[in-house]
């Protein structure tokens, strides 16, 4: 497992997008979500293509919260099946990942 991740969730509406956010940033398992969009999906679902635009979450965080991050984003988000992707962060600025290692899980 990485130290650092990047998870990406998408979402429909900016409102949810925002609400996943603050929730994740509040309860210290982010230091930080960007929110980017709309942007143009393309997919298939239940046997057809769909299109249709959508707000990105790119979430920074420790490897060691990847499950509560990816159970709080299940228990806020309203599609069936969202998209949920961790990607390491291999390599970043030190003093960044200090910060992202500061502003997560529990405060001292």
């Amino acid at each position: 497992m990485s130290d650092f991740l990047q998870i990406s969730t998408t979402t429909e509406k900016k409102e949810d997008a925002e609400r996943i956010a603050r929730v994740l940033v509040e309860r210290r398992l982010a230091a930080c979500v960007q929110i980017i969009g709309p942007i143009d999906t393309t997919y298939w679902w239940k046997g057809k293509v769909e299109r249709n635009p959508e707000w990105l979450c790119l979430i920074k965080t420790r490897g060691d919260l990847y499950a509560e991050v990816e159970r709080t984003i299940k228990e806020m988000h309203p599609y069936e099946v969202p998209e949920i992707v961790a990607v390491p962060i291999v390599e970043g600025l030190r003093e960044y990942l200090e910060w992202v290692s500061k502003e997560t899980g529990p405060k001292n």
